[in-house]
């Protein structure tokens, strides 16, 4: 089962028929509930179903802060530990791998967040810029994951690699982040299997493709929620994006114009341009 927010309220699609939820009240209300499966079935036994999906798709955010977890595929650790050498970062990396603890860090804020079709952005003073394509945990007050979508951690990887202490810097920005285009809600973790790909192209050309499965995943989502919700409290929830295994080739950076596609399997594709 899907649910979209979009411009005139929340729409779930369960079997390819859509459900319009006009006078569900807020999404921060909707999103928040430990019982989002069972209260969403429900009352679609009450909704008459619709063909097409009813107004615009949003990003499905109103109040929720985006948080992140780094260094949690073997390629991410490897990307890092490259980027950084220079400024004596590189065994940093490994550690983290390592680790008990996983490392975690806010990444945006709900008007950072642009949604699909929207246009995420290169931040002016960066000149090698990447996406990170990325599982994105739906996670209520509570610390329940009720459901996921798909997230973009863009990434400016010059920043961070001058000197680790720039990780901000280098992920927080306007229109750092993407998610969408659905929430994809389940009572039961998506399996090992899932695929998560990556595709970039350049004036209607592919110029980078990729894959890689939540199977190449060192840590368990779970196990992220547990240290994130660790002395902290979100009334709205929260998004937690659960790190990349896909990492274009040092040579490549984002332009301007180029359309970034992300899809995971059973959620479906994220599609954002650069602008």
């Amino acid at each position: 089962m899907k649910l979209y927010r979009t411009f005139s309220g929340p729409v779930i699609e369960e079997e390819g028929r859509f459900y319009s939820m006009r006078n569900a009240g807020s999404w921060d209300h909707l999103i928040t509930r430990d019982d989002l499966s069972t209260y969403l079935r429900n009352a679609i036994s009450s909704l008459a179903p619709e063909e097409n999906l009813d107004g615009r798709v949003e990003a499905p955010i109103e109040s929720q802060e985006v948080w992140a977890a780094g260094v949690t595929y073997y390629r991410s650790r490897e990307a890092r530990k490259e980027e950084s050498k220079s400024a004596g970062g590189g065994d940093f990396y490994h550690r983290v791998y390592e680790a008990d603890r996983p490392e975690l860090f806010f990444k945006a804020t709900p008007h950072r967040v642009v949604g699909p079709g929207g246009m995420v952005k290169l931040r002016d003073d960066a000149s090698w810029t990447v996406p990170e394509p990325e599982l994105a945990l739906l996670v209520t007050p509570n610390g329940k994951t009720t459901g996921y979508t798909i997230g973009n951690d863009m990434s400016s990887r010059d920043i961070e690699g001058e000197n680790p202490l720039y990780l901000p810097q280098a992920k927080v920005y306007d229109r750092s982040c993407a998610l969408g285009p659905c929430v994809l809600v389940s009572e039961s973790p998506l399996p090992p299997s899932t695929e998560i790909r990556l595709e970039i192209f350049r004036e209607g050309k592919e110029e980078f493709s990729g894959g890689t499965s939540l199977e190449a995943m060192k840590r368990t989502p779970a196990s992220l929620v547990e240290y994130l919700y660790r002395n902290n409290s979100f009334p709205h929830g929260c998004y937690l994006l659960t790190g990349t295994g896909i990492v274009p080739p040092d040579s490549f950076t984002l332009e301007n114009g180029d359309e970034i596609r992300i899809t995971i399997t059973g959620i479906g594709t994220l599609i954002n341009r650069v602008g």
